[in-house]
């Protein structure tokens, strides 16, 4: 009887514990911000593009030859990310998703691309790190005008 009892106060407190997480919000990816201005995130961020995104994107950011178009294997070389490239046309809630989930997930739809989803592979902090790093090497111009294409995108998703 009195183990009977103790399994079935367990059994409560963990039904209530898994209640109580389950209503914690989740970090929505458009609370995505980048931090370009912050010293300890653009440190990690340093580490984390060195580790994971040169190899391909080049270690001053300046991507593959013919970035443009399709190699012969069909897939898309890594773009630039420095201000020559596109990263900058897309706002941080986008750059995230596609860092995170992949290009295929963002779209839909297969696209041949060499460019993994980091999803369990790094954290979101981690993630938002290497992002803001590149960010922050963009010059002031280029950066004003991410932060206006980010404030456009958080007002349509306020919309909507």
């Amino acid at each position: 009887m009195k183990r009977s009892y103790s399994l079935a106060i367990c059994g409560i407190v963990a039904a209530l514990g898994l209640a109580y997480l389950s209503a914690l919000p989740a970090k929505k990816v458009t609370d995505v911000m980048l931090k370009p201005n912050e010293a300890a995130v653009i440190t990690l961020g340093v580490q984390v593009y060195a580790d994971n995104c040169a190899s391909c994107h080049g270690v001053y950011l300046e991507g593959q030859a013919n970035w443009q178009q399709r190699g012969p294997d069909g897939y898309m070389p890594a773009p630039p990310h420095n201000e020559a490239g596109h990263t900058w046309h897309h706002p941080d809630t986008y750059l995230f998703s596609m860092t995170k989930y992949g290009i295929e997930r963002m779209i839909g739809k297969t696209y041949p691309n060499n460019m993994p989803a980091y999803d369990g592979d790094l954290t979101d902090e981690e993630i938002i790190a290497a992002l803001s790093y590149i960010k922050s090497t963009w010059p002031k111009s280029v950066q004003l005008q991410h932060d206006q294409i980010n404030a456009r995108a958080k007002a349509r998703s306020e919309e909507s």
